[in-house]
């Protein structure tokens, strides 16, 4: 699911990208970002090459390598570059209970505007499930941290006990599961998939079943 940023271990400098001195060379990398996004998630990362993205920056393989050290870098700079937006969307402080679930179908919203994240979400967490990839250890922090959020909106929208926790984890991983096979069929056929709609109808059913009390059906 496209969503916001999740907690997830800082990078030493020396494993990260190169730091650019000048603003030009601070947009060159920029430019090679962008490139680097669409090019992901049209080919995957498997399928993409450093000659292609080099050749559409105007740049040499190792004139890109000068920026990012390797592919596999490259890749989770895109990541993290997508992430951030995502972060300045939340805000400051990240929103609890009801209010949080009511982000994630904004979320879904948001998305069905921005098709080239989507696909590059989509692709790429599908292709991060074989094996070695590198963006593998992304996606599981990714979904730990997802979870727990959904986790967590869910236990305080229904006033719900530890007792509870079983049936909330599960609850949490539906509505994850449903937000990102959404992103699929609105891939392939966006006419046929109103992606906030659906959220937002699984999300008050989930509600209603955990805590009839509090939400009618």
């Amino acid at each position: 699911m496209s969503d916001q940023s999740v907690g997830r271990p800082t990078r030493s400098p020396k494993s990260g990208p190169r730091t650019p001195r000048s603003p030009e060379a601070r947009r060159r990398q920029q430019d090679i970002l962008e490139i680097a996004t669409d090019t992901f998630a049209a080919r995957g990362y498997n399928n993409a090459s450093l000659a292609e993205i080099a050749d559409r920056a105007g740049l040499t393989q190792a004139g890109v390598l000068h920026y990012f050290r390797s592919k596999a870098l490259l890749l989770t700079s895109v990541l993290e570059r997508r992430d951030q937006g995502d972060i300045e969307q939340l805000g400051p402080e990240r929103p609890r209970g009801t209010a949080f679930l009511r982000h994630l179908v904004d979320t879904a919203l948001r998305n069905a505007e921005r098709e080239g994240l989507v696909r590059l979400y989509a692709v790429l967490s599908a292709e991060s499930v074989t094996e070695q990839h590198p963006a593998q250890a992304y996606f599981r922090d990714r979904y730990t941290g997802l979870r727990a959020f959904v986790t967590d909106a869910l236990t305080e929208a229904c006033g719900l006990t530890e007792s509870d926790a079983a049936r909330v984890h599960d609850a949490a991983n539906a509505i994850i599961a449903v937000m990102d096979g959404l992103q699929v069929q609105w891939l392939l056929d966006p006419d046929s998939v109103e992606m906030a709609a659906s959220t937002d109808l699984v999300i008050r059913s989930l509600l209603s079943t955990l805590a009839p009390d509090r939400f009618t059906p």
